[in-house]
């Protein structure tokens, strides 16, 4: 006994177009209720001529169908189908290839599903968890380009993206404006201040700062120090680094800010800059989302 179900007639997002009047010709135009017709490509439609279904052996330009070769006036057209979009059946195991995906198609949270450990992680086949690197969207660095000599003061002028050659950056650029550091999106950045000092005269200590804001410069936070000492004997001198760092979370980049403060117990201490590498710098990484 014949099976009795639905024709792909009736399935909701098949069309059927007007059956087409052949005339000897090879190109034809597709309509929908006697309205010009588009379909999704030439690999949406099937049709029927003298009872043969004909699939592949046709191109589409907008709604003229060309079958490449003349078709007889005598011919009969039993049906045209156009299949919508989403109307597919599920591939076989192992079919579906990295080819197949589309760039940037995949998200995060994509990747994630019932069973995640949390946000950056994903559930393997085996039931084990794998961790989602999705990578860094800013990695920025700055620097003092010109020496500075002083007693304590936020460091506001002189200041640069790196551009030697062989340094690189991700991302869109910090921006500053005297001194105070905008940030480019909003996320959990780690903020590093490393200072390079020498000196003209004793023995001297110093301490670098990273302050922040959450009012857009109307208060400002220590959230990060660190110290070092110069010891000079005669007329020989050892120059100091220092660094300090911090995790900042910038949940909204027009009012939380960062900026860089240097005290020091004499104004003999110099901090280094350069334009050419990076003595006194700023390095801002973006770990992920606020």
């Amino acid at each position: 006994m014949a099976y009795i179900g639905r024709g792909t007639d009736k399935i909701s997002n098949v069309e059927v177009l007007d059956n087409i009047t052949f005339d000897g010709s090879s190109s034809y135009t597709l309509q929908k209720s006697s309205v010009n017709f588009t379909p999704s490509s030439a690999n949406t439609l099937l049709l029927s001529i003298d009872g043969v279904v004909q699939a592949g052996n046709f191109t589409v330009s907008g709604s003229t169908i060309d079958f490449g070769t003349a078709v007889a006036g005598t011919s009969t057209c039993d049906f045209v189908l156009h299949y919508g979009v989403g109307l597919i059946t599920a591939p076989s195991d192992g079919t579906v290839t990295a080819a197949k995906l589309a760039d940037s198609s995949v998200s995060l949270a994509k990747l994630t599903a019932t069973g995640t450990k949390d946000a950056t992680t994903f559930l393997r086949g085996d039931n084990s968890f794998a961790e989602v690197v999705s990578g860094l969207t800013v990695a920025d660095q700055w620097r003092l380009t010109a020496d500075f000599t002083s007693s304590g003061t936020t460091l506001s002028s002189n200041l640069e993206r790196v551009d030697t050659s062989g340094q690189g950056t991700i991302g869109t650029a910090m921006s500053v404006s005297s001194g105070t550091f905008t940030f480019p999106q909003t996320g959990i950045y780690n903020i590093t201040f490393q200072a390079e000092v020498d000196m003209n005269a004793d023995c001297r200590w110093f301490i670098v700062y990273i302050e922040s804001t959450r009012n857009n410069g109307s208060s400002w936070t220590e959230i990060a120090e660190g110290a070092a000492f110069l010891q000079q004997t005669s007329s020989n001198y050892t120059p100091a680094q220092v660094s300090t760092d911090s995790l900042f979370d910038c949940a909204d980049t027009s009012n939380h800010k960062v900026r860089f403060k240097i005290a020091a117990v004499d104004a003999s201490l110099n901090f280094k800059g350069s334009s050419v590498d990076n003595e006194t710098h700023m390095t801002f990484i973006r770990l992920g989302d606020t």
